[in-house]
């Protein structure tokens, strides 16, 4: 079979499909047995009804009606006021007897969920097994291992979190290993050290000045931590950020290689990249040595569907399997992995035009975003020209070597006096009010007052996540959003005569975010001992928080959202921690993690 033929295939998918079709008796879990568990159910509900109607009808969605790209905003506002005054059974799906009780009919799931069911088995012959493949799963990451760059990729069926867990468990192969960590990393990072039982050495990211947002460690701080701990295990950074900023990778990789430690990459959000030349470049082409990416954020599986993509010779391989094995459920989800291989397939098959639409999509908003001077978008000052994967065409009137020149342009020397913000997904479109009259939680409330759910907000920033499922009608009914808001508050025409970046940078030197979690004046931490046995409280004293520096952290302090550590337990409190927790504290951020959630005093090791 050749490779053309053999991209086409899904054969995970395609064995679901089979097991299906072959309408067999199962003796097997799970227990609702192909559902019919609730099919009898269904049978009996429709024997009842005259003439006989599907599980649940169009009558139950009236609660949400859907709008087309020109539809009225105004109406989408009243359909969510009228869900808040009515409560949200409106659309629960469940009908009740005269009574209240449930009746049969609400008993039962919709019809494609139950056809999920059909497809929803275990380890059975002919499905294989996720943790011992030899059939359909192998094939199928051996050609996820094709499609996205890799020597080898693994099936995640818990998320990235699976994959930075196995990572980390991996790498930090006996007590007390070293790892150099950026240290505005997910929460699944920190579980992988306490597991491991690691030694952290936290990196502090580099701050693009414009926009005061946290991007990732230079060159140089990286450069500077490897040679004060060349025992360490290895390096793990996240790119891209929870803004689509990034840089290229290719300096770091080089520093790391050179030392002989592995990069390990958390590429949640970039499951996309290389895959189109208007996308940022990938980590597996900057020579990162482990990459996990959440193929259900940004591609098209299910949620908690990701991948793990390994290429090189500095990762244990046979460790990082029995480390998989730990992490993730003897129980996987069969149309989870299925769904991974759909996405594969997708995107094997139409290359780059798999995202033409949702590209036209971002660009229509852009053109739109430009008439409404109200409301700015993020874009780096410096962007780096993405690296066009193999097989694509370069972008017309840029030849390769320009290309090259472009990437070669920012070396390890220049890079943090350049910049350290180079790139941006085009998919993530970050916007924030010019007038500063909404912070970005606010602006976020109101776009969901008219129908337009964001990705994420801070105080100043919206994300708008588009993706290749994108449409041009979505960009639309999220102009006429923009622009019902803009005229709501009496802010349509709004001048200024300074550029966008500008406008930021003005304010950038007072922006409190919870998503910018460093520390200044250092660029990486001392070693900080990461362990499951919890703090005894006995060797514990509360301090007010105006007189805990110096102190060793005897709790996490976690400002939420995102959930990014600012302090984790034993880590020493600096006075610009202190400076920085008062602020954020002051600002009215939530804190998870404190035992005072006011933050006036805050738990510390008595030595």
């Amino acid at each position: 079979m050749d490779h053309k033929n053999k991209s086409s295939r899904a054969p995970l998918y395609e064995a679901l499909l089979a097991y299906r079709d072959s309408k067999q008796r199962s003796f097997h879990v799970p227990g609702h047995k192909n559902g019919q568990a609730y099919r009898h159910l269904l049978e009996q509900a429709e024997a009842g009804q005259s003439p006989a109607k599907d599980i649940v009808n169009e009558e139950q969605q009236h609660g949400v009606i859907q709008s087309d790209a020109g539809g009225n905003v105004n109406r989408r506002i009243e359909q969510f006021s009228s869900v808040e005054k009515h409560g949200a059974d409106m659309g629960s799906g469940e009908r009740c007897g005269d009574e209240g009780v449930p009746s049969e009919v609400g008993l039962v799931p919709d019809r494609s969920f139950l056809e999920m069911m059909e497809m929803d088995v275990t380890e059975i012959t002919g499905t294989d097994d996720l943790h011992h493949p030899e059939g359909v799963i192998q094939e199928a990451q051996e050609l996820a291992a094709d499609c996205f760059g890799a020597e080898e990729s693994f099936f995640l069926v818990g998320g990235s979190t699976a994959g930075n867990l196995s990572l980390l468990l991996t790498v930090c192969d006996e007590p007390n290993s070293i790892v150099l960590v950026q240290r505005n990393v997910h929460k699944s990072v920190i579980h992988g050290l306490m597991l491991a039982g690691a030694r952290a050495v936290f990196l502090e990211p580099w701050v693009d000045p414009a926009s005061g947002l946290a991007v990732m460690p230079s060159v140089e701080t990286v450069q500077a931590a490897v040679q004060a701990y060349p025992e360490a295990k290895g390096v793990l950074v996240t790119l891209p950020n929870y803004y689509g900023m990034g840089a290229d990778l290719t300096p770091i990789t080089e520093v790391c290689h050179v030392a002989g430690m592995p990069l390990l990459v958390d590429e949640a959000h970039g499951a996309h990249y290389g895959q189109h030349p208007e996308l940022p470049v990938s980590a597996l082409s900057c020579g990162a040595d482990g990459v996990v990416q959440s193929t259900h954020k940004m591609l098209t599986a299910f949620t908690m569907g990701a991948m793990l993509h390994i290429q090189g010779t500095r990762l244990n391989r046979s460790l990082l399997r029995q480390r998989l094995a730990m992490v993730q459920s003897s129980s996987p989800s069969y149309p989870v992995m299925a769904s991974l291989d759909l996405a594969r397939r997708l995107l094997h098959l139409q290359g780059a035009n798999t995202f033409t639409a949702g590209l036209a999509a971002v660009n229509a908003f852009k053109r739109g975003l430009a008439e409404l001077p109200r409301f700015q978008l993020l874009q780096p000052a410096q962007p780096l020209q993405p690296e066009t994967p193999a097989g694509i065409a370069k972008p017309a009137g840029m030849s390769v070597s320009a290309a090259q020149q472009t990437r070669e342009g920012l070396t390890a020397a220049a890079m943090h006096s350049a910049a350290g913000y180079t790139a941006q997904d085009p998919f993530k479109a970050v916007i924030y009010d010019g007038a500063g009259v909404l912070s970005g939680y606010g602006l976020q409330q109101q776009l969901e007052a008219c129908g337009c759910v964001p990705e994420m907000s801070d105080e100043r920033y919206v994300v708008l996540l588009f993706s290749l499922g994108s449409t041009v009608q979505d960009a639309q009914h999220l102009l006429q959003a923009l622009h019902h808001i803009s005229s709501a508050d009496g802010h349509e025409q709004v001048q200024s005569n300074a550029e966008p970046s500008q406008q930021i940078a003005k304010g950038s030197a007072h922006y409190i975010s919870t998503w910018n979690n460093l520390q200044e004046n250092t660029c990486h931490s001392e070693p900080i001992s990461f362990t499951l046995q919890p703090i005894v409280e006995t060797d514990t004293i509360n301090v007010p928080i105006v007189e805990s520096a110096g102190c060793r952290s005897a709790e996490i302090v976690v400002p939420y959202p995102p959930g990014i550590p600012l302090v984790y337990p034993g880590e020493r409190l600096s006075p610009s921690m202190v400076t920085r927790i008062q602020l954020l504290r002051d600002e009215g951020a939530k804190f998870h993690g404190v035992s005072d959630a006011s933050l006036q005093v805050l738990k510390v090791m008595k030595d």
